[in-house]
């Protein structure tokens, strides 16, 4: 566990220090998912673990998957909040923090997973809450050690293992994010979910209608029939 840790800082202090390849190259580096912080107009290595940050509301937190080295492997997109929020209205007492999980290449994947797309999520929460927990709000994720092992299922198993003789590339192919639903948020008028209740709402009364007409239609033909 700490050997996990004091490697993991090492690579932020690589960055830090200005570390950079220029092509590809073989090094020994690990499989896991790396921790980011927008700060336009690049990622920065997350400093402190989720659970020591308080995302401030306008921020973009970002999540990568990738087999890395001294070069920490960051989203392979942009952090652009307007983009992520932009049809998320702010909310009184609450933050919007956009969230960038990017779960890598098909050359990242440990045997048996396969990566999917990289998504922008919106969260709406607490303006206390860490970025562990505006992860959570995201997608189920798997810890281990203290370690984000896992987030939304991927990989389903595994956390931090060495890879020897990694090939790195120098720069990854940019990627356009897929926009998720918002979470935490109040949906707005006329949304699916909204909808979807009225319809709920309706089917009683409906229901209630087709019962009193039956009942009426019913008493007719009773009524006419005792007349003849």
């Amino acid at each position: 566990m700490i050997a996990k840790r004091l490697l993991l800082s090492l690579v932020a202090g690589l960055l830090l220090a200005g570390t950079a390849a220029t092509q590809a190259h073989a090094e020994d580096g690990f499989r896991f998912w790396g921790y980011y912080q927008w700060t336009s107009p690049s990622w920065a290595f997350a400093q402190k673990g989720p659970d020591g940050v308080v995302p401030a509301d306008g921020s973009v937190e970002g999540w990568r998957y990738a087999v890395g080295g001294a070069k920490p492997r960051v989203p392979r997109a942009k952090g652009d909040f307007e983009a992520i929020c932009r049809d998320v209205p702010a909310e009184a007492g609450k933050k919007r923090v956009a969230v960038v999980v990017d779960p890598g290449t098909a050359d990242d994947e440990p045997t048996g997973d396969r990566a999917g797309e990289a998504t922008g999520t919106c969260v709406v929460t607490d303006p206390k809450s860490n970025g562990a927990q505006v992860l959570s709000a995201v997608g189920p994720t798997r810890l281990e050690k203290g370690l984000t092992c896992g987030i939304k299922g991927y990989p389903v198993k595994g956390c931090g293992e060495p890879v020897k003789s990694i090939q790195v590339p120098a720069t990854d192919t940019p990627v356009t994010l897929q926009i998720t639903a918002p979470s935490g948020s109040s949906r707005p008028t006329g949304s699916l979910e909204n909808d979807v209740q009225g319809s709920a709402m309706w089917w009683p009364l409906a229901l209630v209608v087709l019962l009193v007409g039956g009942l009426i239609a019913g008493g007719v033909t009773l009524v006419r029939r005792r007349r003849t």
